[in-house]
């Protein structure tokens, strides 16, 4: 019979993470007995989800910024995939003044927290955290995206951005200290999250490279990419496989083993990462518009599982990398050091440098005349945007699906305007906008036939890849897909929309059709009215053939 020997599933080396001291109050050391605890009040743990939920919301980690940096350093990049490193670089700095947040998607907010035997609290720790993050929501620019269920088929937004997700746990080896993972997730990258029931079959090089070839490319752009790429093998459950990736995604993993032992612990499979970090490059589908910067870096884990089945999940951090480690002890209460001087990441270079095909388009001419100038650039060709744009998104477009179901015409609008697939954050005092990136196109896909056919929605904004049937409908309607830059909202807001106001719907909210006028707004054509879809170039798999060697 084996020894019993304990082993965690998830053993992490020393944290070497730098931080920031936030306040010595609400913390406090207390004698009960022949032993000593960490008292934490209610007002620290909520004063420390405050200051984590606008850090990430505006700031990024310098590792995170010097990747983006080395896509421009690159001789190999592709100009599209400087361009979006600089736009994502430039937005980063506008981001750090703390007015705009990095994303207009200011996300779910999920936190763990990993509280010492040791440590004392007032009980409702879920409370306080919640608190904070509601004190968050409600003073800074950031949007609520939570949908409560009054029934099965209406939802209403709780105007909190709560629920969180909240989990806590307690850990024996913390003795007095509580320690925290804040996120925030978008929809986007939310969205990709992955998981497939697979079996042992999956477990030699080429069915395994073949696999991530397939599933990889599917993840698109919609989640705006460069990403931060998790892929978890194994797992004692499926729902441990995917939480495991989540936090494989966010770096939180990084001090795991870099070796397997029958011990049934997990471990990093540095190898693996350096293969499917090249792999990655061989798409061509690049920082969103064509190259190699697929992803920053890879993360593979390898978990133990049972013999019957063999999950594996794959998850993302899309642009806005929005995480960040804290702790109370008892020296005082402390959050991650992010970056808040980004220009050191920027070079000298300016926009003229990466791409000398930009063609300018004006938004206020005839649809009719913006469709003819569309019709002669190939896809891939970058765009510059001046004039109106309508924007609409989900509840718009199910709104306006209604009214031509009913017979009605479709609002004159969007025969007009091309229509941007965006919803704004909240305006900051004396801005023209809040934070107004693009949202994932691919949601608006089964309606672009009708609208088209109606007149409506012939010239198309938002980001990621739309489905063959948008591809087929811009070919039958002579209708256009351009794609935004996923990512840089603030940069945008400040730089490229001048006038918002709502056109329609107004009780929808973020949700209402806007107007905004824009001034050098960039974009690609995406998919074009001959039936060229960009993305379907780089989803072509590539030969399943070759085998996984050891770096080069």
């Amino acid at each position: 019979m084996s020894e019993f020997v304990y082993t965690d599933q998830l053993p992490l080396g020393a944290d070497s993470t730098q931080y920031r001291l936030l306040t010595t109050e609400g913390v406090s050391v207390e004698r009960l007995g022949e032993q000593e605890f960490l008292r934490v009040e209610s007002s620290a743990l909520t004063a420390l989800t405050f200051a984590a939920m606008q850090d990430i919301s505006h700031l990024l980690r310098s590792d995170h910024l010097a990747q983006l940096k080395n896509i421009l350093d690159d001789p190999q990049s592709s100009p599209n995939d400087r361009f979006v490193a600089l736009d994502l670089l430039k937005n980063a700095n506008i981001a750090a003044g703390g007015v705009l947040p990095m994303c207009q998607d200011t996300g779910t907010a999920i936190i763990m927290g990993k509280r010492g035997q040791r440590v004392l609290t007032a009980g409702q720790d879920s409370a306080d955290i919640s608190r904070g993050v509601f004190d968050a929501f409600a003073k800074l620019n950031l949007r609520y995206s939570q949908l409560s269920p009054i029934n099965m088929w209406e939802e209403r937004n709780t105007g909190t951005n709560l629920p969180a997700q909240i989990e806590l746990y307690s850990d024996p080896h913390k003795n007095q200290s509580y320690e925290f993972l804040f996120m925030a997730k978008g929809g986007g990258s939310a969205n990709k999250s992955f998981l497939y029931q697979e079996t042992a079959a999956l477990l030699n090089p080429a069915k395994f490279r073949s696999f991530l070839d397939e599933k990889l490319r599917a993840i698109g752009t919609a989640a705006c990419p460069p990403y931060h790429l998790a892929i978890v093998v194994g797992g004692t459950s499926a729902e441990y496989a995917l939480k495991t990736a989540k936090l494989a995604s966010a770096h939180y993993l990084d001090g795991l083993p870099v070796h397997g032992s029958p011990d049934g612990h997990g471990y990093r499979d540095l190898e693996m990462e350096h293969e499917v970090f090249l792999q990655t490059q061989e798409f061509g589908i690049g920082a969103q518009f064509g190259g190699k910067y697929f992803c920053h870096d890879v993360r593979v884990i390898r978990l133990p599982r049972h013999g019957a089945s063999c999950p594996v999940a794959i998850a993302v951090s899309c642009s806005a990398d929005r995480q960040a480690k804290a702790k109370i002890t008892p020296e005082g209460v402390f959050l991650e050091q992010l970056e808040t001087e980004p220009a050191h990441f920027l070079p000298e270079v300016e926009d003229s440098h990466l791409d000398d095909t930009t063609v300018r388009i004006n938004l206020n001419a005839p649809m009719n005349q913006i469709r003819e100038e569309l019709s002669k650039l190939p896809i891939r060709t970058r765009v510059s945007l001046t004039g109106s744009l309508v924007v609409a998104r989900d509840l718009a477009h199910a709104r306006i699906k209604a009214m031509l179901d009913r017979g009605e015409p479709i609002p004159s609008y969007l025969k007009n305007h091309a229509v941007y697939y965006a919803g704004p954050a909240k305006t900051p005092t004396g801005m023209a906008s809040g934070s107004f990136g693009p949202t994932t196109a691919g949601r608006m896909d089964s309606y672009v036939d009708q609208f088209q056919k109606a007149g409506g929605s012939m010239v198309m904004l938002a980001k990621g890849n739309r489905s063959r049937e948008v591809t087929r409908a811009c070919k039958e309607n002579g209708g256009f897909y351009l794609g935004s830059i996923g990512g840089p909202a603030a940069k945008l807001a400040q730089d490229n929309i001048k006038k918002v106001e709502v056109l329609d719907f107004p009780e929808l909210g973020m949700e209402a059709v806007w107007k905004i006028h824009v001034v050098d707004f960039p974009a690609f054509v995406v998919v074009d009215d001959k039936g060229n879809d960009f993305f379907a170039e780089t989803l072509r798999p590539i030969a399943t053939n070759i085998a996984v060697g050891p770096p080069q």
